[in-house]
């Protein structure tokens, strides 16, 4: 008899779902992939065929560009109806984010995680994983590129965000959530706009790219001496797009040597381009070479910057790719 239920490949990469604490002290990842599975209440009863990878058994933090694009690999090489990647929080908003802008197919992509390990009273990996499964193996965010789902939320990987470092709802996104799961059903009420991809087949070398944070009273010491260190920096600005007087010059300086992309710090919004006009305003920082980030935040335009150049685009390619983003 032929097999016709849907199919989700789950990759583990470790991190706090798959840690357990350890006698000498302090969580750990030891769980696999397939116990993460089998920990899970009600994953039978989906009816979903569950396949799984160890992929990573690392922490968050500790995963790197390349980790990820191989990642995406080996997910472009499996025939399922849908894949969920559960890794360390630290890093969600950042990997989702790459893998959305790199894997162009159809399947629905699900990362998600947990903010308490396994060993804890009210762990919440099993409730995520349940939950992201749900949404792989439907048909509702399908085209829709990764998603993050936690606590019963779907969030485009474009716009989410880790907001609290121990919460279990520590995941949000400006304007909020795409979708959400509800007596086992998943409701999508927003898709986002299609952004450009990167093709991750010409990505050649791995460039060094840096955020800077602008703090009030800064003088632009910390920006020169960045220069010489990286190929391409994001500046988190203040508001809509603007630095201290003192940082113009460090940043004029910088725009002739490389990318230099412009972000706000604030968490939402856009960076504006012709609303004021002081020295270090948006209008003025843009007409001494550096780009607006648009809506894209200070950490997700970093991922993307470091992918541009990857891919081996110069400071007008990097413009072009950012004047399609809304």
């Amino acid at each position: 008899m032929t097999d016709t239920r849907r199919r989700v490949a789950v990759f583990s990469l470790g991190g706090t779902i798959a840690m357990t604490s350890q006698d000498e002290g302090g969580a750990t990842p030891t769980l696999s992939a397939a116990e993460l599975v089998a920990a899970v209440p009600g994953l039978a009863e989906t009816g979903v065929a569950i396949e799984v990878h160890d992929f990573r058994r690392v922490p968050g933090a500790s995963l790197a560009y390349r980790d990820l694009l191989d990642l995406v690999a080996e997910i472009e090489a499996l025939d399922v109806d849908g894949v969920v990647i559960t890794q360390g929080t630290d890093t969600i908003e950042e990997t989702s984010y790459l893998i959305d802008l790199v894997y162009s197919a159809e399947t629905p992509i699900v990362v998600t995680g947990a903010m308490r390990n396994a060993s804890t009273a009210g762990a919440d990996g099993p409730a995520n994983v349940l939950a992201a499964v749900r949404v792989a193996a439907g048909n509702e965010t399908r085209g829709i590129g990764a998603v993050v789902v936690f606590g019963e939320e779907i969030h485009a990987a474009r716009w989410v965000r880790k907001a609290h470092a121990t919460s279990p709802a520590a995941f949000t996104s400006y304007p909020g959530p795409i979708g959400y799961i509800a007596e086992d059903r998943v409701r999508i009420w927003s898709r986002p706009t299609e952004e450009p991809k990167i093709a991750r087949r010409h990505l050649g070398n791995d460039a060094r790219t840096a955020v800077a944070q602008i703090g009030l009273g800064d003088d632009g010491v910390v920006l020169r001496a960045i220069g010489g260190q990286v190929d391409g920096l994001v500046v988190a600005a203040f508001g809509a797009g603007h630095v201290p007087m003192g940082c113009v010059d460090a940043l004029t300086d910088l725009a002739e040597e490389m990318p230099v992309i412009l972000a706000t710090r604030t968490g939402a919004g856009p960076v504006l381009t012709h609303t004021y006009g002081f020295p270090g305003s948006e209008a003025d920082l843009l007409s001494r070479g550096l780009l607006a980030a648009h809506t894209l935040g200070p950490i997700k335009a970093r991922v993307l910057l470091q992918l541009l150049l990857m891919h081996g685009a110069d400071r007008d390619g990097v413009a072009e790719h950012l004047s399609r983003i809304h």
